[in-house]
Formats: C-alpha cells, structure tokens, sequence
C-alpha cells in the first residue's frame, strides 16, 4: 500500500545518513546507526555500515554507538559488577541470620536516621526467587542499556533509578501517614533499577526507530503483577521506572556535542530532586 508515493514502510523508516531521503530497514549491529541497501555490509549476525567496517580495519579508530559511548568488545562490567554485589550481598544475609538484612533495609521510618538504606537496600533480596528473577531481567537488559551509553552514564541510570524507586516509597508512605503498611514496613530488591532499565531500554530503542512492542508487553506485565500481587512494592517499581524514563530521555535526545553537559546537567537535577524528596518526607521537621 502506498501514500502519496511512498509505502507506509518507508515513511516509518528512518534514513539513511549517507544518502538523504532513502529509507533504512535496517540498522548497523555495532553502532545501531541506520543503513540503507546501498550501504550494508553483511556480516557474521546482522550487518554493518561502512564506517563500523573502516573503523574495524584501523585500530587508531574508536567506534562509538549513536549515543557516543564506545563500542568494541567491551563487557559490561558495571552490568557484571552489579550482578556480582546483589548475590555477595544475599550470601551475607544468609550467613549473617538476617542482621544484614535489619541493617540495609529501608524503613521510612526511620531512614533520617539510616540514610545508607537508599542505597544498601537496592542491594538487598527477600529469597532466592527474587534474586534469581531480578539478576537474570539485569543480565538481560543491563549489559545492552550499558553498552549504548556508556558506563558512566549507565552508573547514574542504575543507581539513580534504585534511589527514584525508594523516593517513591518515602512519598507514598508521607501521603499515607505512614498508616499504609506501617512506617516500619521494610523495602528491598533491586527491581526499582531494573524497572529503570527497562525504561531505559524502551526510550532507547525508541529513538533508534527499533521495535519496542515487545518491551512496552514486559512492562506493562510486570506493572500490572506489582500491583495485584502482594507484598511487591509497586511504588518502588514505578518510581525506578519514572527516573529511568526521564534520564535516558535525556541522553537519547541530547545535542551529538553536548550530550556529556547535558547527562552532568541531569545527574545534578536528579540528585537535586531526590534530595527534595527525602528531605520534604523523612526529615524531622517535616514530620513534626
């Protein structure tokens, strides 16, 4: 079917850097950059655009994903890393007979008093089952959010996302005073940074034109699951979500010059924000 001459394909379709006006179906399996026919390059999964494969051949070159981090054989090692203090940590719950656990959890009661439990309690699993299910959805989504922008980028998202999910749990605890499952009612996991992930995941895949039906699915199921199962806390799940969505926003849409000033300006108005919060729900004065 066309519209005006063209077909509905290509006028969904993004194009192709190097040649105005031709639609690209597909996109480059290292830099993600759109590649018209004319352009690809078939290779072992997938193909390349001409300047992956030029850049392959010079190794003074430094490939870069449409987003400026540096591509490569990079691991994921903030990815790895994150998998590797979420099992250590749930080992020490075990040995330890729960006292890590009392002392890493988030209690918006009293998390004034203990303000590392915003950041411990990301860390922290209720039983295998959690951790399993959490570890594998971060292998899953983290190493690919990772190596699109980079890892420092990435470290803000991860823990930015874990610290919006518990500012959404001190939030609804404060508009609830605190009677809604008690101001002692324990939070822990880190599915508020992975519900970030996905949101990082989805924002990105967005605006490299790919196909986000599938994570848009995931989401929603997942969404829907806190909210109907018990003892989930879907505040933190949305709360990740939100700040995952607003920081990768930033770095997909960033200026291709700025994109560095622009990923400081945003991990200062998160940290700004979220201090906002802590402070306007837990602190003393507010609570007086």
């Amino acid at each position: 079917m066309t519209v005006g001459g063209e077909s509905a394909a290509q006028q969904r379709s993004p194009e192709c850097p190097r040649h105005p006006g031709t639609p690209a179906l597909v996109r480059c399996q290292r830099c993600h950059r759109p590649v018209c026919p004319a352009c690809q390059i078939p290779a072992a999964v997938g193909v390349h655009c001409p300047e992956c494969v030029r850049g392959a051949r010079d190794p003074r070159t430094v490939l870069r994903s449409a987003f400026g981090s540096p591509l490569g054989r990079r691991a994921p090692v903030l990815t790895i890393g994150a998998i590797v203090l979420c099992v250590a940590t749930f080992i020490g719950q075990q040995v330890s007979g729960g006292e890590l656990t009392a002392d890493w959890v988030l209690l918006p009661g009293i998390v004034w008093y203990e303000p590392w439990s915003m950041v411990t309690a990301a860390f922290l699993h209720g039983g295998l089952a959690h951790l399993l299910l959490n570890m594998y959805a971060l292998w899953v989504v983290g190493g690919f959010v990772e190596r699109l922008v980079g890892r420092a980028r990435f470290a803000v998202l991860y823990i930015g996302s874990a610290l919006g999910g518990h500012a959404a749990v001190l939030l609804y605890f404060r508009l609830a005073d605190f009677t809604v499952g008690g101001a002692l009612a324990g939070t822990l996991g880190a599915s508020g940074a992975v519900f970030g992930l996905f949101a990082a995941a989805f924002v990105l895949s967005r605006r490299l034109g790919g196909d986000i039906r599938g994570l848009a699915t995931v989401i929603a199921l997942n969404l829907v699951l806190s909210v109907m199962l018990r003892g989930i806390s879907w505040q933190a799940h949305i709360g990740g979500l939100l700040m995952g969505a607003a920081l990768a926003a930033v770095y997909a849409y960033a200026p291709r010059g700025r994109r560095r000033l622009y990923a400081w300006f945003a991990a200062a108005g998160a940290a700004v924000l979220l201090t906002a919060i802590v402070v306007a729900t837990v602190s003393p004065w507010a609570m007086s």
